[in-house]
């Protein structure tokens, strides 16, 4: 089923209705070895240029690794790259997906900034020697989209969230819908410090989301709240300034969220989800928390 929606009245699907989807088992992850801020190309970045404690992002690296091994995923380490200090932020390159017949193929991103394009064919080489098939985006077409930081799996099912309005276009999802052949929930950003829609929107499991209102247009309030049961809303200043929507929930149990989200953290455990906290402070001055710097993989 290939469409994309926009608001409420094009629905006419439940998400039980929506085919399953394996939950990902393997996790990439990128050294944060040439990690540092040397550009501006969103807001956070501002006043950082040369600020990054290296030995401290490595570190928070490492604590990040070692929890996704606890968790039982196999985790795959790819070296950072000379030049590309943000490669680090490896949801961005790339938009994979398994069929229900067990192939795996994925969408390469064509990078908002010049800054970081030469970051995509080092990740499509990870794809390449764990066979999946490559898809490229007509990038005289689409000049911009990057990923899963605008487009997003729902929880286990057939069913793909794309933010847009700053890193990726609308009109992508039309290709994407159709190369996967899965609905595509458009949701237009409209706060540049929410820049891509892993910024503001974090999958939790099938039923339950969090994610800061005011990123969004009222449409796409609407349809969060149509097609999620629960809806856990985020604070202004741990969404800005801690990013507590840049979580991630890999296996819909275990949320993996930046340290002092203290209001969100009493939401998520009312909700029943266990929290695990982490530093990425030295991350968050480039702009990306935990959600960013992983991609969960078939």
């Amino acid at each position: 089923m290939s469409k994309v929606i926009t608001s409420v009245n094009q629905l006419d699907f439940n998400v039980s209705e929506l085919e399953n989807m394996p939950a990902p088992e393997k996790v990439l992850l990128v050294k944060p070895t040439y990690f540092s801020v040397e550009y501006v190309i969103n807001p956070h970045m501002e006043g950082h240029i040369g600020d990054v404690d290296k030995l401290a992002a490595q570190n928070e690296w490492e604590h990040l690794k070692a929890a996704y091994e606890e968790l039982g995923f196999y985790v795959h380490v790819e070296e950072g790259r000379r030049g590309f200090p943000d490669m680090v932020f490896c949801a961005n390159q790339s938009l994979p997906n398994i069929t229900k017949d067990g192939k795996k193929e994925v969408i390469m991103s064509v990078m908002n900034s010049e800054q970081r394009k030469g970051e995509v064919p080092f990740i499509q080489k990870v794809y390449e020697e764990t066979s999946y098939e490559i898809v490229h985006l007509d990038n005289t077409r689409f000049s911009s989209f990057e990923g899963m930081g605008d487009a997003i799996w729902h929880f286990k099912k057939r069913l793909l969230w794309g933010g847009y309005g700053y890193r990726s276009s609308k009109e992508v999802y039309d290709v994407i819908s159709e190369t996967f052949d899965t609905p595509v929930i458009a949701l237009e950003l409209v706060d540049e410090r929410f820049y891509h829609l892993d910024t503001c929107l974090c999958m939790l499991d099938s039923e339950t989301v969090m994610y800061y209102p005011k990123a969004f247009t009222d449409n796409g309030k609407e349809l969060i709240h149509t097609l999620f049961k629960n809806v856990i809303e985020v604070s202004k200043y741990e969404a800005e300034k801690l990013f507590a929507c840049n979580a991630t929930c890999p296996d819909g149990k275990n949320v993996f969220i930046q340290q002092g989200c203290v209001d969100v953290n009493h939401k998520l455990k009312e909700a029943g989800f266990k929290i695990h906290e982490f530093s990425t402070y030295q991350f968050l001055k480039s702009g990306g928390s935990v959600f960013c710097m992983k991609m969960l993989l078939w």
